[in-house]
Formats: structure tokens, sequence, C-alpha cells
């Protein structure tokens, strides 16, 4: 590429025309594409690797990856179609050979359903119980914790779909499988993270305002001290 230039970057510019700026060496271009870009592909790469520094190290060499080739952009995707593509199999390289024993489930290939053993894994621990003042962060780790149990296929497809709010069509086209299997995955996921956080609200009903040992001990004690105060003609 030639030697690195910085220009300003109109907010409205379109992919094509991103994609030849940064082949042209244009560093405000490129900055401009990863800002663009930044939250959909980490939470991709999240979403396989299930690590937030690892996901953090693989989209960065996601992102080298594409400055190298993006003189190869055509145009016949949307660029963050392009990106995410790059970013899901860098992801998978790096779930490879991070886990090499341990059998790795292909986005694009078809998985058994065994809602028992999901549903297993799905509730193995509890969260601690969180304080009150702490209470949207603590149901935001639940929610991100109940994400991360879902099986591989299922999370990024929910993950494209959910958060990031992509059509069936564009996750289709991003993970490279087809729009039915999109549909079937996103219900899926979204079925499990129901009964599983359900759980988790039954188990808290469970414990709220939960009559304790030392709550039990104080209010005993409390009232045996007070009948011991007590003059004997009311005792």
């Amino acid at each position: 590429m030639p030697q690195p230039i910085r220009t300003t970057v109109d907010k409205d510019i379109s992919d094509v025309e991103l994609a030849s700026r940064i082949a042209g060496g244009d560093q405000q271009a490129f900055e401009f594409l990863m800002r663009r870009y930044n939250r959909v592909l980490y939470r991709t790469a999240r979403s396989v690797l299930k690590d937030d520094a690892e996901a953090e190290d693989v989209l960065q060499d996601a992102y080298l990856l594409a400055y190298r080739r993006i003189n190869q952009f055509r145009g016949d995707a949307k660029l963050s179609t392009w990106l995410t593509r790059i970013v899901v199999n860098e992801a998978i390289a790096r779930s490879r050979k991070r886990s090499r024993r341990a059998q790795v489930i292909s986005l694009g290939g078809e998985i058994e359903w065994d809602s028992e053993a999901a549903e297993t894994n799905m509730n193995e621990a509890s969260p601690e119980q969180p304080e009150r003042a702490a209470l949207r962060a603590e149901a935001r780790r639940l929610l991100e914790k109940k994400i991360d149990e879902l099986p591989e296929a299922f999370r990024t497809v929910f993950m494209l779909r959910a958060l990031e709010e992509m059509s069936v069509e564009e996750t289709s086209a991003c993970l490279g499988i087809p729009e039915a299997t999109v549909r079937t995955r996103f219900f899926r996921a979204r079925g499990l993270l129901r009964e599983s956080l359900s759980r988790e609200i039954d188990f808290a009903f469970e414990e709220a305002f939960s009559f304790d040992g030392a709550r039990c001990d104080r209010i005993v004690n409390g009232v045996l001290a007070r009948v011991a105060d007590m003059p004997s003609d009311e005792a």
C-alpha cells in the first residue's frame, strides 16, 4: 500500500468509497471503519470465543487482515458483512487453536439438538445474589453469562439478530448459512434464554427476604432479652 495519509471522512461515505480510500493508504478512513464497526465485530468475536481479551485480540488480527485485503472488496456484499466473515473465520481459528482437544462446532454446519443437555449446561451454576445498588449491572452480567452458555452456533446468531438487530438475510450472509437455519437457531436461542432466566428468577423468589440464621437469632435474642426485663408480675 502507499504511504499512509490522513483526510477527513464524511459519515455518509459509501462502503466502496471507504474501502477505496483505505486501499489508498488513508488512515483516517481506516480509523473511521474501525469505529463504525467495532461493536458488532467485537460482539461477533466474543460470541465465538466467550472471552473478552481473546475477542479483542482476534478483532485486532481481523482488522489487520482486512486492511491487507481491502483492495479485494468489490461491494458485492455490505462492508459489514465482509468484515464479519473475516472476524468469524479468525475467531473460529483461534477457538480451534485454543482447545484442540475439544470439538469445535462449525457455524455453517448443522448441529444435533439435545434440549436436555443444553438445559443442564444453561443452569449449572447460580449467580451470587446482587446488591440492590448494583442490580442493573448484576442483571447485565447475568444475561451475558447466560448468552455465553448458549451452544456456539446459536450464540453467534443470537448476538447478531438480537443485540445488533441484523435482519435474517444479513445474518445469513454474514455467517454463510441458510436463512431458515438463522430463524431456527434464533428461535431456539431465545427459548433457552427464557427458560434459563426464568429458573434464576424462581430461585430468587425462593430466597427473597430470606429468614437466615443471623436474623432468626437476632429476633429470638431480642425477644428473650425483653422478656427478661419484664416485671415479674407480667412474666
